[in-house]
Order: structure tokens, then sequence, then C-alpha cells
């Protein structure tokens, strides 16, 4: 991608950051190697993910690897990186330093957006890998509220997002008969940026809406009253999903914070 050509007025640049989420014994190598190179970070876009991979796949430390990749790196991802984020909000302008969360659409998620293995005391993993993806993104969603609580005082919003419905290859692993079923109804990728844009820059989200979750393509969302339960805390008259799932991405990520 050529920035001077598609956008011929930009002085921006793209470089490459190597990061692996899917090994949580390399994140930190990678936060390191961006704070060689930078001083600020003003927003932190965890865009990355799989869905439904084959069978039993798992990630470096034996997560599922959706579970891995979309929750757990993230996660910690983000930990490593938030003095940054904390003394770029000392000085940027109000409501401009964010994280920004994947969801998506949330359907697919079991009631209260996650639930725990009482056995192993980790989420659950479906049958169907349909619902552990749907679990991974309504978690996110979890993870961006539960964040704002965390550190909205420090000045970061922590926003979710569902990028869309996109004709983009994550589903590649799915079956050929459900991609054709489903193609009439997936928009163009860049539809999904204007979704992402939205979330990280626009300036209709402030501290007010801290924890919020963006629709395709930029509005703000309305979200069903059991993830809405699940992200308060059980004092405050929720049922602590969102706090639980927090503690246990720390519990997961201990030996590497």
């Amino acid at each position: 991608m050529s920035l001077q050509k598609d956008v011929p007025l930009s002085k921006g640049r793209i470089e490459f950051l190597k990061l692996d989420l899917a090994d949580q014994s390399s994140i930190k190598a990678s936060a390191e190697e961006f704070l060689k190179k930078e001083s600020r970070l003003d927003v932190l876009t965890n865009n990355a993910g799989v869905m439904s991979p084959p069978a039993k796949s798992v990630d470096a430390q034996g997560h599922d690897l959706m579970i891995g990749t979309n929750i757990i790196g993230p996660w910690l991802f983000t930990q490593y990186l938030l003095p940054v984020l904390k003394s770029t909000a000392a000085t940027a302008p109000s409501g401009t330093v964010r994280v920004t969360w994947a969801g998506s659409l949330l359907d697919f998620a079991p009631k209260g957006g996650v639930e725990f293995d009482e056995k192993t005391g980790g989420l659950k993993i479906y049958g169907q890998p349909q619902t552990t993806y749907g679990e991974t993104k309504a978690a996110n969603a979890l993870l961006a509220s539960e964040f704002a609580r965390h550190y909205g005082k420090d000045g970061i919003i922590s926003i979710g997002w569902n990028p869309g419905n996109l004709k983009t290859d994550l589903g590649r692993h799915m079956s050929i008969i459900f991609y054709i079923l489903v193609l009439p109804l997936l928009y163009k990728p860049k539809f999904g940026a204007y979704t992402i844009l939205y979330a990280g820059w626009s300036s209709d989200i402030n501290a007010s809406l801290n924890g919020a979750y963006v629709w395709p393509f930029g509005r703000m969302a309305v979200l069903k009253p059991d993830l809405l339960a699940a992200m308060k805390s059980k004092e405050g008259g929720g049922t602590g999903e969102a706090k639980r799932l927090w503690e246990w991405c720390e519990k997961e990520c201990k030996k590497y914070l």
C-alpha cells in the first residue's frame, strides 16, 4: 500500500511490527520493539483475530486458538503498552487516547457474553466453533467495558466495536456451503475500516461513552440486557462477568507480566 498514491496529502507512514498473539511469551518483545521507536501511543486498535480454525487448534500455551488469539493476546499486549498510553493521555487532548477492541455481531455468544467452565476455571469451549468464536468477540466487548472502569480515570477511552459482515479471508476455514449462503450479506473490507476509524478517532466519542460499543459503520450500539448486566459488577447490580473475565486474563498472563 502506498500512502502517497492513495492519500496524496498524507505525511503518515506504515511500519511493520511483528506480533504473535498466539504466543504470550513473545508479546513482551513486540511491545518493547514498539517502545524503542515511539514515545507516545494515541490509539491502540486490537483488531487481530481468528474464526473457526481447524478442530483442536491451540496457541503456544495450550489455550483454544480463538481464546488465546482473540482474548488473551490482545489483553496482554495492551497491558505492556499501558504505561505509554497513560503518559500520552496526560498531555493529549481529552478523549483522544483510546484502546479499541474487535468484537462482532454478538448474537452467537452465550448468555452474558462468556461462560466459565467450573471444572477448569477457564472459558468454556463449545463443540460448535462458531459459538466459541462468538464468546471471544463478546469477551472483547466486556474487556472494553472493564478497561474503561480500570483506566478511565487516567484519561484513556476504551471502546468495543463490530466491524460488520465483511468479505475477507476470516472465514476461510468455514464450510463452502455456509460461505456461499452468507456471501450476499458481506460488505467490502473498507466498510470495516470505517467502523474502526469511528471508534478510534471520532469526536462523537468522549468520556461519557467510555466502555461503550460501536455498530457498523460508525454508530453507537444498544447492547442486550444480559451483556449490559455482565459489564456491571455484582455490587453494582450486574452479574460481574466482565470483572471475572479480567481477573482470569490476569491469572493466565501472570507469568508474563
